[in-house]
């Protein structure tokens, strides 16, 4: 009794929260730390923890309810070791929630059953049917039925033009034009519905949703390490766009990338597809093991291939077998052999629109550059000619070994170029960037447009499990083959990299379809379901809504995989078209501050690209052209400089100087600072979930980046063009940066700052490129509500 007392005085504090659900919070706990010693197949104390009656009846230390329990996981047990043994304790926050469920009396479902023993995530996920309630629309039944279940109300749909800006941004990432925000304002909410079909079926929609997935195929423009020379990879950002624009089925989608090469007379894009895992980094510097680099990018597309599809940390099985998941060392390497039987080769990719006119003047430029150059330094190369010994000549390359032969008064240019390469190899850093683009050219003149794709081997390699993942330390062989804990590949099925792809998109895989529905939940609530969205292992969270979860999932499959259609789900449920606002439902906020349960929207800052974007289509500048190679938008002088090698950054000029950030050339080792400052990843490793950051640096970047200075200089121009007084240029200002008029309290302030700038006197023009530059770095322009 005195323990009751003692444990119920501890969580005193706890008492203004909300009642623990068992079996949203404690169920899933005890599952997944628990039930494998002590679930129906194994009884370890002859106690079981599969049911909470079990629970309550004990073992051989009698009852496990209330004091027990409490005992063993808080280590405070007089001869009990604390719980989980030898798995690591569980953390505060867990034994915190184990506390206060037994303090409010240990409350669980009388009818419950016990469940399977696997974790959540391993079992097939099951169509629920929806909850009972006023919700006609199936997202709103599950969260409302749960909303109840805590005592609370959600919160009022969202402001019409809020709405429309949401919408906008989330599904073809541009706002709306004034024009737009007027005209759904008037739209009857029976006819809302097209306004959303229309931006689904918008060509922006692809550009929009292609940097979701491209984050998670590591996409950049550079092979990466520290040379990080450019390399041609935007065909597959291409296909990615176009493949949403399209709906490609996402198993369709799925297939191409994990082998679309091996497809039945595969098409030119479903080959394109397959640099889903040329996205890897290339080594190029120098005294490498190649084939040690090649084993790194194997590694990296199996650990790749775990986090995007199965939501799984399957790469921490490289060196041993998973401290936490049913996944051994010798399963990784099985999934290993299936993506170590491949070539790599570089793929011609004709593009009948590229100017060879200009590319073919920027080459001769070039060449001048680099002949001037050399020119220069003549005496370095001579002297470096003297020092050949016979040995030393061996070591360079055939065509430098040819030219050497030749007495030097009958060498050309060309061969003085080649004598330069051979000599300097990678270590001139000035010669180097005039040099890289100039091989890349000359690469486009031979082949036109090339991209990186994979090749199945004819014959297979074999395949070791390495010691502790060392390369160096080859073991046993291995064949293909997939974990024990998920589906078996199809019986008679040949294990090679068609059928890894096929066993990724089957329905019986529990993992893929909860993932991917998932990650896109993730992306309109800042939060998915599962919060851990790149580990659903048992180390992870459990779903807030599992029941939610499931119905998406097999909802998902059911629609053909159909991306669109998922994302017309979400976006038409009053879950999503919630206001965002706090203050109107305090009891909520108390309850829930954290917003788990969505009883509201969550603000979301814009992702970096998108910042651009936003910028550009308010200021007026936006390039409306999609595809094709990328561009080079004004950046701070010096950026690339920073890398080992200085690299080329060739700026854009017309409409290219303008285009949306997708389209940005991206230098893993040296990006777009921009970009890297609103925390848009680097492409050296997938990426599921941005972070969102809140520094001064990202303000400065508003103020005072060249790029958005210019914005900010058009901005001004156009609201002097568009409206011809004061007060009518700031409600244009704020119509066109935010898709609302401004509260009068703004509209002083920005009246202010227009008339300090006139007394200071500053031109007109001046005065509103002000007011433009603070237009821009406000809070709510970069924000979606």
């Amino acid at each position: 009794m005195l323990r009751r007392q003692i444990i119920h005085l501890l969580l005193s504090a706890t008492a203004s929260q909300a009642a623990v659900d068992y079996t949203t919070q404690i169920k899933p706990l005890l599952q997944q730390h628990c039930v494998k010693c002590h679930g129906a197949n194994t009884q370890k104390a002859g106690l079981k923890l599969d049911t909470a009656n079990a629970a309550r009846a004990g073992g051989k230390h009698g009852t496990a309810l209330p004091d027990l329990l409490v005992q063993v996981v808080s280590g405070t047990h007089a001869e009990i070791p604390q719980m989980p043994y030898k798995r690591g304790p569980l953390d505060s926050a867990q034994i915190a929630l184990v506390k206060q469920w037994v303090a409010e009396g240990a409350n669980a479902p009388a009818d419950e059953k016990p469940s399977d023993d696997r974790h959540w995530a391993f079992v097939a996920p099951v169509k629920a049917p929806l909850p009972q309630g006023d919700a006609q629309h199936p997202i709103d039944a599950f969260i409302r039925a749960r909303l109840a279940k805590e005592k609370l109300a959600p919160s009022p749909q969202a402001a019409p033009a809020t709405l429309i800006r949401r919408l906008y941004l989330d599904l073809i990432g541009l706002p709306p034009s004034p024009a737009e925000v007027a005209a759904f304002i008037q739209t009857p909410e029976a006819k809302k519905a097209d306004v959303i079909k229309g931006l689904l079926a918008s060509k922006h929609y692809g550009e929009r949703w292609a940097r979701w997935w491209l984050d998670q195929a590591r996409y950049g423009d550079s092979n990466g390490y520290s040379i990080d020379a450019p390399r041609s990879m935007w065909p597959y950002r291409d296909y990615v766009v176009n493949s949403l624009n399209l709906d490609k089925p996402f198993d369709e989608f799925t297939l191409e990338q994990i082998a679309g090469d091996m497809l039945p007379k595969p098409t030119r894009e479903q080959l394109i597809a397959t640099g889903f895992h040329r996205n890897t980094q290339i080594n190029q510097e120098g005294g490498i093991d190649k084939e040690q680099f090649r084993i790194e990018s194997v590694f990296d597309r199996v650990a790749t291939t775990g986090t995007v599809w199965l939501g799984l940390t399957i790469g921490c099985a490289q060196c041993h077998d998973h401290k936490f998941d049913p996944i051994s060392q010798r399963e990784y390497y099985q999934l290993l052999a299936f993506l170590n039987n491949q070539d790599e080769p570089t793929m011609p990719v004709p593009d009948p629109g590229q100017d060879l006119d200009k590319l073919k003047a920027e080459h001769a430029k070039l060449l001048k550059q680099i002949d001037a150059h050399i020119k220069e330094r003549i005496p370095v190369l001579q002297e470096w000619e003297k020092t050949l010994g016979e040995q030393s000549r061996k070591l360079v390359d055939a065509e430098a070994t040819k030219i050497l032969a030749k007495p030097s008064a009958k060498r050309s240019t060309a061969d003085q170029r080649a004598l330069f390469k051979a000599m300097t190899g990678t270590s001139d850093s000035v010669f180097n960037p005039l040099y890289d683009r100039h091989l890349e050219l000359e690469n486009i003149f031979k082949n036109g447009t090339t991209t990186l794709v994979m090749k199945e081997l004819p014959q297979p390699r074999k395949t070791t499990l390495y010691i502790k993942g060392d390369f160096t330390r080859p073991s046993d062989e291995v064949q293909p083959g997939v974990p024990a804990v998920l589906p078996a590949l199809p019986s008679g099925t040949k294990a090679d990299r068609l059928a890894l792809a096929r066993w990724l998109i089957d329905p019986k895989n529990p993992l893929t379809a909860r993932v991917i529905v998932n990650r896109v939940w993730q992306q309109y609530f800042g939060r998915g379901l599962v919060e851990t969205d790149n580990d659903f292992g048992t180390m992870g969270r459990p779903p807030s809504h599992p029941e939610l979860l499931d119905w998406l999932a097999v909802d998902f499959m059911e629609h053909r995989w159909s991306l669109k259609h998922l994302h017309q789900l979400i976006v038409t449920s009053a879950t999503y078209q919630q206001s965002s606002f706090v203050e109107g439902n305090k009891t909520a906020a108390q309850t829930d501050p954290n917003n788990h349960l969505l009883w509201r929207q969550n603000r979301l800052r814009l992702d970096a690209e998108v910042v651009r974007d936003v910028c550009l289509a308010t200021s007026g500048l936006l390039s409306a052209k999609m595809g094709g190679p990328p561009v080079y938008p004004p950046i701070p002088d010096g950026v690339m400089s920073l890398g080992q090698v200085k690299r080329a950054w060739p700026l854009s000029k017309g409409s290219d100087r303008y285009r949306r950030g997708l389209y940005t050339f991206i230098f893993r080792a040296t990006p777009p600072p921009a970009l890297s400052v609103f925390d848009a990843p680097d492409g050296f490793s997938t990426c599921t979930r941005r972070i969102r950051s809140n520094t001064p640096l990202q303000a400065l970047t508003l103020l005072n980046d060249s790029a958005y200075v210019e914005f900010a200089q058009a901005l001004a121009a156009r609201l002097i063009k568009e409206a011809k007084s004061d007060d009518a240029r700031i409600t244009r200002a704020y119509q066109l940066c935010l898709s609302r008029a401004p509260q009068e309290r703004e509209r002083k302030a920005i009246a202010r700052l227009l008339e300090s700038e006139r007394q200071a006197k500053a031109s007109e023009t001046q005065s509103w490129q002000a007011v433009a530059r603070v237009m821009l770095n406000l809070d709510e322009t970069i924000t979606r509500e």
